[in-house]
């Protein structure tokens, strides 16, 4: 015997189908909506004009290194009164005193939390910020620019204000 009522489910099934995956769509598109993409801050500019300059900041890394060295002193980041030091040296050991050196302290998933660190006190070639209070526990980016003269480097580290044992260059 031939079941007459095969054919009628096939409609059915096809219609269902095509509402769930136009739901889907419409999720899809409202997940995005409410949670942009934050632009990457990656070397303290937005990642167009990094990729773009990728090739300068390399060599221009190379030859900062050649001739200076950084020191990153702040023995732990925490969530209050966080104070922020590096020691620039030139490869002879001579304190540099006259370097530009901007930080900003960021999250890695928002940008609407970035402090904005540029007037250190220097002594003796160690530049040290205020105490900052961070808004929030967890993973900060500390992305510093260092300048001295002509050349610049690009200075970013990863630290965790729970653990001090979570860091990384």
């Amino acid at each position: 015997m031939i079941n007459k009522n095969a054919g009628k489910k096939w409609p059915w099934i096809i219609g269902i189908s095509t509402i769930i995956v136009i739901g889907f769509a419409v999720k899809t598109v409202d997940v995005a909506i409410n949670n942009p993409v934050e632009m990457s801050e990656y070397g303290m500019q937005g990642y167009h004009e990094y990729d773009h300059n990728v090739n300068e900041i390399i060599n221009a890394k190379i030859e900062f290194d050649k001739k200076y060295t950084i020191s990153f002193l702040t023995p732990q980041i925490t969530q209050k009164e966080s104070v922020i030091a590096y020691a620039v040296k030139d490869k002879s050991g001579v304190a540099i005193e006259d370097a530009n050196v901007s930080i900003v302290l960021t999250r890695p998933d928002t940008t609407k939390q970035d402090i904005a660190l540029d007037t250190p006190s220097v002594s003796d070639g160690v530049y040290t910020f205020k105490a900052t209070d961070l808004p929030a526990p967890g993973r900060w980016d500390i992305m510093a620019k260092v300048t001295v003269g002509k050349d610049q480097r690009y200075y970013n580290l990863k630290a965790d204000t729970r653990s001090p044992d979570i860091f990384e260059f």
